[in-house]
């Protein structure tokens, strides 16, 4: 097939792996261990934004001894918990789908680096991704759309010529943002309407409902099929 000019730029928590619940249970762990007192559906909620936003939100602020000692405890939790990350139905082979039709397959995500490499190991698609972001690529990392410029920059496409898939409000924000049609799942445990009401387009249950459905989708029509 020939090669197209659009990307499809993809979050990784919760869209690709299922990690989120993993960071819920991290990060309670470390919330409780600084005395902090946080309940999981707030956690959850907070889930795939800003890791700064999501401490102001939850503890108060980023920078005081509690958050700076909750954020270093998250990291270990999750290093240990890393065993319990799992790939989500239809993944990989989402992936190689889009780079099948000749588009770009990006991995726009604001995870640290330490994360992130847990993350492209599970995954193990090196090669079929062309472009990797992390959170040492913005100063601010979503809803705010720094990192998906920086994704489309890296791609050598316009706004228009992408779509981002996510499974958060946070992510259909920035892709909004950034002018990016944005692709809501629901495997990250956000429902329909606040993911429609963020800004998702279409919103399918997992990559593997997404493939399935395949040539209804936004994708579908980057790639003029």
């Amino acid at each position: 097939m020939t090669p197209t000019s659009g990307a499809v730029l993809f979050d990784i928590d919760g869209t690709l792996v299922d990690s989120n619940y993993v960071h819920v249970d991290t990060w309670s762990r470390a919330f409780a261990d600084v005395g902090v007192e946080a309940p999981s559906w707030r956690i959850h909620r907070c889930i795939g934004m800003d890791g700064d936003k999501l401490l102001e939100s939850l503890v108060g602020s980023a920078v005081s001894a509690a958050a700076l000692e909750a954020k270093d405890l998250h990291s270990r939790y999750y290093g240990e918990a890393s065993g319990r990350l799992h790939i989500l139905p239809g993944a990989r082979e989402l992936l190689q789908r889009v780079s099948d039709t000749g588009l770009t397959a990006v991995l726009a995500t604001s995870a640290p680096e330490s994360e992130l490499a847990y993350l492209r190991d599970l995954l193990d698609v090196e090669d079929i991704v062309s472009v990797v972001t992390s959170s040492e690529d913005a100063d601010v990392a979503k809803p705010n759309p720094e990192i998906v410029q920086v994704a489309l920059d890296r791609a050598g496409v316009e706004p228009a010529d992408a779509v981002m898939i996510g499974d958060s409000v946070w992510d259909m924000k920035a892709s909004r943002a950034a002018g990016v049609t944005g692709i809501g799942v629901r495997c990250g445990g956000v429902p329909d309407a606040e993911l429609r009401s963020a800004g998702a387009e279409a919103v399918f249950d997992d990559p593997a409902d997404l493939i399935e459905r395949f040539g209804e989708s936004p994708i579908a029509r980057l790639a003029d099929l």
